[in-house]
């Protein structure tokens, strides 16, 4: 299984993380998801998932920064488009974000779907995992990464994962 998403010089572009336009920010954070394309999934392939994390976040605020969490995306949408987050929310279920957990105490508008990039202090590199799984998971809007790492236990066919720069 392969995955793609489109860059600028090698770099998400600025309409998905801290750069983006005030009509695609929410709470001060950029909420426009970026377009994946998936090729090469499994045959028996059921639904994706999607994890997008940034571990260079860690020396910043000392965890890793969940940005997207999202499963039971359909099989049949291989090509994710921009927006997909707010657009086809009712296609799919969507985890909390960091913006949910305790130690950060975030706007509750932005807690789930996605949240781009915003690096205080240099170019991060955010990595974005796809799943191919053999099955729906019994996931509800606004799970958190744990609860997907059990649900897809035994369930994955295929992962694919690609590292997306993103400027401070």
């Amino acid at each position: 299984m392969q995955i793609s998403v489109p860059l600028i010089n090698g770099m998400l572009a600025d309409e998905y993380g801290k750069y983006a336009p005030a009509a695609d920010m929410l709470a001060d954070h950029p909420i426009k998801s970026f377009p994946i394309k998936i090729t090469d999934a499994p045959a028996d392939t059921k639904t994706f998932a999607l994890v997008f994390i940034d571990y260079d976040s860690t020396p910043v605020c000392g965890f890793t920064w969940i940005h997207w969490l999202a499963a039971n995306i359909p099989a049949t949408l291989t090509d994710i488009p921009a927006n997909a987050s707010r657009e086809l929310a009712d296609k799919f279920v969507q985890g909390n974000n960091s913006n949910a957990g305790s130690l950060v105490n975030g706007n509750p508008l932005i807690t789930s779907g996605y949240v781009g990039p915003q690096p205080p202090d240099k170019i991060h590199d955010y990595t974005l995992m796809v799943f191919a799984l053999d099955d729906t998971l019994p996931l509800k809007n606004k799970y958190w990464l744990n609860d997907f790492i059990h649900a897809a236990k035994g369930h994955i066919l295929a992962k694919a994962q690609i590292d997306l720069p993103s400027r401070a």
